[in-house]
């Protein structure tokens, strides 16, 4: 199911974009996004396992860009915080003698693989760079 990670990890990322030689306190960063420090340290760790920032603890630690933002796309950043979106199933298993309950899954299977090629598609053009060049 879709959640708000991805523009959490695009926030804390364009965040580290804007200020790229600064070491980020995750208070700092989950003030811009008004959310809790636990939460953006979750999505930091996610983005450390992918070697995308690093970080240093202690009283001038925190968090920076580990790549280089112009070689990041929205694409790979989108694919760290989801594999796929997933819109949903019916939560029953729907009646396999009716025609549209025996092909409904199958058919939002279909429907959702082509979503996720076309988001890919479009993702794909766009660098974490780019996008923060908007601010």
């Amino acid at each position: 199911m879709i959640s708000g990670k991805f523009a959490i990890t695009i926030h804390i990322l364009t965040l580290l974009t804007k200020f790229p030689n600064d070491y980020l306190s995750s208070e700092f960063i989950a003030g811009s996004i008004n959310l809790n420090p636990v939460l953006v340290r979750k999505e930091i760790a996610n983005l450390k396992a992918h070697h995308i920032v690093e970080s240093k603890e202690g009283k001038n630690g925190g968090t920076k860009m580990a790549v280089d933002a112009s070689k990041l796309t929205l694409k790979e950043i989108f694919e760290m915080t989801f594999e796929t979106i997933n819109l949903g199933y019916a939560k029953n298993k729907p009646n396999p003698d009716c025609p549209v309950g025996k092909m409904i899954n199958q058919n939002l299977s279909v429907l959702y693989a082509e979503i996720n090629q076309k988001i890919s598609l479009q993702l794909n053009n766009i660098s974490l760079e780019d996008f923060s060049a908007q601010f």
